[in-house]
């Protein structure tokens, strides 16, 4: 074992650095330009029952040292992605995948969980249910205490793999979301989503996003993730994954003391394609620097 192992959900990684859903595909886009071998694992693109065209253009803005997106959840629907995207993914990834899941019922969510969980390179599902992006569905199960272990709940009927949800910082009390989650059998918390924000062009005098609002992501969203996974580690006795504006290996030692055991990177990915393999090589360099001789004995330092 090395010295940046950890183990998630009973998956033992050699890392804890993982792309985050809908930063990086479905994986071999990215296996062009380096060998993501070297990740913890990724989690691939939110997948739905249905193909989904996500929402109408334009749906990226840029914000205070971030990024707005609002692009619905475009997929191809889960049939697709195991019928293709997945064994495309086999040819140039070897280790288990973190399947993202999101759905507009508890229905939905049973099936597509249910349909992944059959697959064998599938080792985590990440239930969303925090996407701001869409209506009628992900954040309005992520932002009520019940309903969120009522998904919880539902999926964990359907599957024998590890379930981790995927909570919204848009809520008064993310403890109490992630403590009904854990009440209902979730092996994992994911956090945080994208906050909700906008943008308004001043010639137009319009939002910038046809949806007017959307997702801001980056580093100026850090700060706000790295509290909520504080407050969540104090919460919960299940493992954490921290992501929300993490860039520098730097920013993932943080999170790891704040209380994640893995942490994922998201729009990093988009403004450097080799913004996750950068991280992964300076972090033994980061270790030796605040002589931390193994990466898994920092998970939740900072607390008392």
């Amino acid at each position: 074992m090395g010295r940046l192992n950890v183990s998630l959900c009973g998956v033992e990684l050699e890392n804890p650095v993982i792309p985050a859903s809908g930063t990086f595909g479905y994986g071999y886009e990215f296996a062009e330009l380096y060998d993501i071998n070297c990740l913890g694992t990724f989690s691939f693109k939110g997948t739905t029952r249905s193909p989904r065209f996500g929402n109408p253009a334009p749906r990226i803005a840029e914000g205070c040292d971030g990024m707005l997106n609002a692009v619905g959840l475009q997929n191809p629907g889960v049939d697709a992605v195991i019928r293709q995207e997945l064994p495309k993914l086999s040819q140039v990834f070897r280790k288990p995948v973190m399947a993202n899941v999101s759905g507009f019922s508890l229905d939905e969510y049973a099936e597509v969980c249910e349909k992944l969980d059959r697959e064998a390179q599938v080792g985590w599902l990440e239930v969303n249910i925090s996407c701001p992006n869409v209506h009628g569905g992900g954040m309005s199960f992520g932002t009520d205490p019940v309903l969120a272990g009522e998904v919880t709940r539902t999926v964990k009927a359907v599957t024998k793999k590890p379930v981790i949800m995927k909570l919204s910082p848009n809520v008064t009390d993310i403890a109490a979301i992630a403590r009904s989650c854990e009440e209902a059998g979730a092996d994992g918390i994911s956090l945080i989503n994208t906050l909700m924000g906008m943008r308004i062009d001043l010639r137009k005098r319009r939002p910038v996003l046809a949806n007017t609002t959307g997702g801001l992501s980056g580093p100026a969203v850090f700060p706000v993730a790295l509290r909520m996974v504080w407050q969540v580690y104090e919460t919960v006795n299940i493992p954490i994954v921290g992501l929300g504006g993490v860039s520098s290996a730097e920013d993932v030692v943080e999170m790891m003391l704040a209380g994640a055991t893995a942490v994922e990177v998201g729009a990093a990915n988009l403004i450097d394609p080799l913004a996750s393999k950068k991280i992964i090589d300076e972090l033994p360099l980061v270790l030796d620097r605040y002589g931390i001789n193994n990466i898994k004995d920092i998970i939740g330092g900072a607390h008392g």
